[in-house]
């Protein structure tokens, strides 16, 4: 991991949690929720903004759900590492949430299915629609359906589909994408989320980043704005 922390199983998934130096005994902890907790991420890559994070008195967590591309298996890992973290180990009740690429298919179909429990969600070149990636094969497959099956479905479990219950419960949102995005491109993720964000009445910013591709930039990890969004609301939400 980026930072030392904890290793331990959620509902027999592995889960981290990173904790700050200092935490107020009796106190809920502000925490961001990161995603995807699979193969090698969170990684090294993310170590600046974590420090930030824990620096401001923020925890840092995250559950492996695999390739599960958002879906409802996925889905009540999440749910059991929230129980876990807030009635357990003292997190708070509103975490802020963080995706980076395919993170987004997993924290926005959570989120929007519990909008009373995010304060805010930022993203890195974040997925946010099943038919631009992985694209419906491979989705449907996650979903175990055939291709049809979860095209006739799609607006129950696509992220730019839910996006009504986050703006009634007014959640912030903040991406940073490149316009040169091959894998993911900004059209068809996080500026058709944008349009469609602004006409149900949520507060959302996109910062376009041109000549920005789906790579390892300082644009995204160096990202003093979109830390400083994050630590803004995680920490107003203790």
């Amino acid at each position: 991991m980026p930072l030392p922390g904890e290793v331990f199983k959620v509902d027999g998934h592995t889960a981290f949690l990173i904790l700050p130096e200092k935490v107020t005994p009796g106190k809920p902890i502000p925490w961001l929720w990161y995603a995807p907790t699979i193969g090698k991420h969170p990684d090294r890559t993310e170590t600046w903004m974590f420090q930030q994070f824990v620096a401001s008195g923020i925890a840092i967590a995250g559950v492996d759900v695999g390739e599960s591309q958002g879906n409802p298996a996925g889905r009540a890992v999440y749910s059991a590492l929230y129980k876990e973290l807030t009635g357990k180990r003292g997190l708070a009740q509103k975490p802020a949430m963080l995706a980076r690429s395919r993170g987004g298919l997993m924290l926005y179909n959570w989120a929007a299915e519990n909008p009373s429990s995010v304060s805010c969600i930022a993203g890195i070149y974040p997925v946010c629609n099943l038919a631009s990636y992985p694209g419906m094969k491979r989705a449907s497959q996650a979903f175990g359906m055939s291709e049809k099956q979860l095209a006739a479905v799609l607006e129950k479990h696509n992220p730019i589909d839910r996006l009504a219950p986050l703006a009634k419960a007014k959640v912030p949102i903040y991406h940073a994408h490149g316009d040169q995005d091959g894998t993911v491109p900004l059209e068809k993720n996080s500026a058709i989320m944008k349009t469609r964000y602004d006409k149900l009445g949520g507060e959302m910013t996109l910062e376009v980043v041109k000549g920005g591709g789906h790579d390892m930039a300082a644009a995204w990890f160096h990202n003093q704005k979109l830390v400083d969004f994050i630590i803004k609301h995680a920490t107003a939400s203790k």
